[in-house]
């Protein structure tokens, strides 16, 4: 008896310590995801840049299949010969030849420098593509630290508004004040909790685009940790704007269109030059071998390669266009971004000079106007409503104020310190 009691709590204690493990594993949660993380697992993870990679492994792969020669030819033919008049002989009669094309002139160079433009072009555009990339994951972290904010302060109004709730029922349950006023103060409860609520929902709605963004496996429960950059100290206005025409990505892959297309005029102005081919043949007939070398040239009677050299020309015309309105495109978005940083830090110096703290003593004031009799309930609820809003309004003034940041350093390339792999 003893000895099966015993068993019996030992095998108690194993699956009780077996739960206890287990609901530690399911509990456990990672570590936060900091915004340098998210960066690294973007440049490790996200397809658009492993294509990009592979874009450009093909064309340093171009560049070794311009600067190749072309093959020789050979061939061979085999018969034979019969003759009936005495002294010939009859037998087996075979033919070798070999061509060995060339390639004279500026075809050879032309085609090189043809790869080497689409090389370099695919080095911007993956410099491009990297560039927005990290811009975009950007973009979604603080967007995510925005909505995490947001709940962290409607959940503060929400506490603010149940404790006056609290009070106001006290108060009525001692005769104090009115039914009117708790019904009042519990609406406003419920108006509170909605916009925390949605708050919450629109996190996780934030958290989905920063996994998208980020393209990369995260963790199921995912938890962001960070906090908004201190402001910059920017150049004046026209050297953003040159500094944009120096580094930006896409402008330099519009100059290296422009360069490839001009490249491509020149290579298929090239290809109307007629390349010659060297010739030799042996002919091995029972008797004496025959032996001949020569040489071949195409005659470019009906085709002189008007249509590709038109549309080379056509494709170079086009490209300088683009760039063109690349240049003025990059201009314009970095004068709105530099308008939106400078009216973004006007707003937050306005926030930290008076508007929080005004907004908080208008609380106060209410409250305590509220507590000698002096005011009634709707006083204090519009002085809550009034405090949450200008909260509110600091913080998406701090994000605003960070997306502008983020924008301008986009434009700026700054996040481009890495050499392409």
């Amino acid at each position: 008896m003893l000895v099966c009691l015993f068993v019996t709590w030992m095998c108690l204690a194993i699956c009780i310590g077996g739960c206890v493990l287990w609901g530690g594993v399911k509990t456990s949660h990672a570590a936060p995801l900091t915004l340098p993380q998210a960066l690294a697992l973007a440049e490790e993870f996200h397809p658009q840049l492993l294509a990009g990679i592979a874009q450009i492994e093909a064309a340093r792969a171009g560049m070794v299949t311009a600067r190749a020669y072309p093959n020789p030819e050979l061939g061979g033919l085999a018969g034979g010969q019969t003759f009936r008049v005495p002294g010939n002989v009859s037998g087996p009669v075979y033919s070798f030849s070999l061509v060995q094309p060339l390639e004279l002139g500026p075809l050879r160079p032309s085609r090189m420098e043809l790869a080497e433009r689409g090389r370099e072009s695919n080095e911007h555009a993956f410099a491009g593509t990297r560039l927005s990339i990290f811009s975009g994951v950007r973009r979604t972290f603080y967007h995510a630290l925005r909505k995490r904010s947001e709940i962290g302060l409607l959940t503060d109004s929400l506490r603010l508004v149940e404790d006056l709730r609290n009070r106001i029922q006290v108060r009525a349950d001692v005769g104090e004040v009115g039914r009117l006023e708790l019904i009042r103060a519990e609406a406003e409860v419920v108006a509170a909790r909605t916009v925390a609520n949605s708050a919450r929902l629109q996190y996780v709605s934030a958290l989905s685009q920063l996994r998208a963004a980020v393209a990369a496996p995260l963790d199921a429960n995912l938890e962001i940790e960070g906090e908004v950059t201190p402001p910059a100290t920017l150049p004046v206005l026209d050297e953003l704007r040159q500094e944009v025409l120096d580094r930006h990505p896409v402008l330099a892959l519009a100059r290296s269109e422009v360069r490839r297309a001009e490249a491509r005029v020149t290579y298929e102005t090239a290809l109307r030059i007629p390349q010659p081919s060297v010739r030799a043949e042996i002919d091995r007939p029972p008797d004496t071998p025959t032996y001949r070398i020569g040489i071949e040239f195409p005659l470019p009677l009906w085709n002189r390669r008007e249509g590709p050299i038109a549309e080379a020309s056509a494709q170079l015309r086009q490209a300088r266009a683009l760039a063109r309105s690349r240049e003025v495109e990059i201009l314009a978005a970095i004068e709105s971004a530099y308008g939106r940083y400078q009216t973004a830090s006007q707003q937050l110096a306005a926030f930290e000079q008076g508007l929080l703290r005004e907004a908080e003593e208008a609380l106060r004031a209410a409250q305590t106007a509220y507590q000698l009799g002096e005011r009634g309930i709707i006083e204090v609820l519009d002085a809550q409503r009034v405090l949450r809003t200008v909260r509110l309004d600091f913080l998406n003034a701090q994000f605003d104020h960070q997306a502008a940041q983020i924008d301008l350093n986009e434009l700026r390339a700054t996040e481009l310190r890495k050499e392409v792999p």
